[in-house]
Formats: C-alpha cells, structure tokens, sequence
C-alpha cells in the first residue's frame, strides 16, 4: 500500500502530525505500507492540488479540509479548518457515511494536531502512544505557545525549539520529509545530532539573531498593539515571539512579513499576558475577513507576493481594531 501524507509545512507540529501518523497507521492499519509526505502552505488561491492525491490512501494532518474522494484520512484542530461552508457540509455528511465515517476528525480545542492525533488514535484504534509521550508535549507547547516565559521561547535551549528553527527556515523540499519518521523513532536531541542535521543549527540561530534585531529596530508598540514591516529583508520565517520578548506588556503584534511565494499577515497574542481571554478578540475570526484563518490567539492572511499593497492595507486595518480594542486584566 503507498500512503501520501499531506501534512503542513514548515511547521513543528505539522511534521511531528505526519510522523505520528505515520507511526499509527503502520501499527494499527496497514503494516506493509510506504509512505511519501507532501507539505501543505498557506496561500492566495488553491490550497490543493488534486493530481497530488495519488497514493492508494491519503492523509491530511494539521491543515485545512479537503472534500476530494481521495483524502482518506484527516486531522485537524485549527479553527478556521473549513475554507467554505459547503466544506464543514461535506465533513458533517461524511460523519454520517459509513464510508468515510471514523477516518476524518476534527476537534479546535486541542492544543496541538499531534496531541489529537495521538488521543484519536489511542482511543479510537488502541495505539499505544506512551513511546511518543515526548513529542506530544513538545508539540503542545510548541504550538500552543505553553513556554515558561518569552526568553525561554525565543534563547531556544530546547532541542524542539533548534528543531523549530530548522523546520521553519529551511528551503530543502527534501529535509522535512527526510526528517518526518525520525520525530518518532528517536529523541529530540539525539535527532539535532544527526550529520545531516547537526551543521544547518549555526548559521540559522546567526540569522535568528539578525531577525531580533530588524524587528527590534522596526517594531512599534501602542495601546498594547504591536506592529512591524520587514517586507524589505525577505525572510522564509521568523520566531513569533521575538514581539513580546521586546515588548512584554503587549497584547497583540501584527506583523508584515515578506518571502518567495507570499506576503504575509501574522496576527498574534502574547501567551504571557495578564489580560483576561475573555475579553480578547478572536483573532482567526479577525483574519477570516480577509481570507485567512487560525486560532483564537494567533492567526495569519496570506497575500500572492504581487499584492503587497492589499496586504499592507489589511494589516493597518487590523492594527486599527486591535489597538482600539482594550482588554482588561
């Protein structure tokens, strides 16, 4: 059996999803396969590529739904998972067809795709994912922004947060998913040893420190609203907490941010705040208007590379509502 695994790249948990999964379907479904990974982004225009589902199964973890025959499997917990209503129609009629039923799931209040993974497949295929118990917890605190404090999230001691880097930052279509079945055969630290891995680490946490500093000398804090644009320095990605490591008493940070395939919106909260959630605007809802989607907490729009200008409006707009809306402790 040949089993494509579509996962969301560039992303810690996107990868720790794939290779969870992966490690679930060859114990409990289908011991002989083969498995091919595809990364997923976030993009104007389509999303999917229909001629890409071509393995005798299918998988989809950590992105948006696809209604196509051919996803056979999928899991998300991203509340803006449906691009339209006619897709959130298409996956509640595929919960009631014993076709499909029981192979796609989706649930927003987890923390993590990785941590829901492992709880599905726990409880609906008795997986035993004691061994991964490790990656789980990373991957919750990873994308669930659960660090201890901001300097914690952006110094990186971790072994996930240098792997982090190298997942976000790396332009080698073929490291992702070289790295994928490692994440749940081996420690973390044990796989930032690897020869292959090892040597990318030095340069990428020098360019960390020159992102620090750009935004450190472009940011601009007011009524607890944070905002910066980089359009200027391309980059391929940058941590998401160097905002509030600067400026720690923020509530919000937009962001304008350029690479190869996109001009991008990064519409954040900082984890850290005192401010009650309560009385914080839903920031995937926020970024819905435009197209984009997310959490609750942190959120992106994703513009083509040609529509800076649309995408410079949006953040402003965006700015504009945060920074006229006030949370309180």
């Amino acid at each position: 059996m040949r089993v494509r695994v579509f996962y969301h790249d560039k992303c810690f948990d996107g990868a720790c999803s794939a290779s969870l999964f992966t490690r679930f379907h060859r114990e409990c479904v289908a011991r002989d396969a083969a498995y091919e990974y595809h990364g997923l982004v976030h993009r104007a225009g389509a999303l999917f590529d229909e001629s890409a589902f071509s393995g005798d199964e299918n998988a989809i973890v950590d992105f948006k739904y696809s209604p196509s025959p051919q996803i056979t499997w999928w899991f998300d917990h991203h509340q803006s998972a449906f691009l339209t209503r006619a897709d959130h129609e298409h996956f509640l009629a595929c919960q009631r067809d014993p076709a499909c039923a029981g192979r796609k799931f989706f649930d927003p209040a987890y923390t993590s795709c990785t941590s829901f993974l492992a709880h599905i497949a726990t409880t609906n295929f008795g997986f035993n994912a004691a061994p991964v118990a490790d990656l789980v917890h990373w991957a919750d605190i990873v994308d669930g922004a659960k660090y201890e404090s901001p300097e914690s999230a952006v110094e990186m001691a971790a072994p996930a947060m240098k792997l982090t880097l190298i997942i976000e930052s790396t332009q080698d279509p073929a490291f992702i998913p070289r790295l994928i079945p490692l994440l749940t055969e081996m420690p973390l630290g044990q796989i930032l040893e690897q020869p292959w891995i090892a040597p990318l680490l030095p340069p990428l946490l020098e360019r960390h420190q020159a992102a620090l500093e750009l935004i450190r000398s472009r940011a601009e804090e007011r009524d607890g609203t944070i905002f910066f644009d980089i359009t200027d320095h391309p980059l391929e990605g940058f941590n998401k907490f160097i905002p509030y490591y600067l400026f720690p008493h923020a509530v919000y940070s937009i962001g304008l941010s350029k690479s190869s395939f996109r001009t991008k919106v990064a519409v954040g909260s900082n984890p850290w705040t005192k401010v009650d959630p309560a009385t914080m605007v839903n920031l995937a809802q926020v970024c819905e208007r435009y197209g984009g989607g997310g959490h609750a907490r942190v959120g992106a729009v994703s513009f083509p590379p040609d529509r800076e200008d649309d995408a410079r409006a949006a953040a402003r707009e965006i700015v504009a509502q945060l920074r006229a809306h006030k949370p309180t402790a």
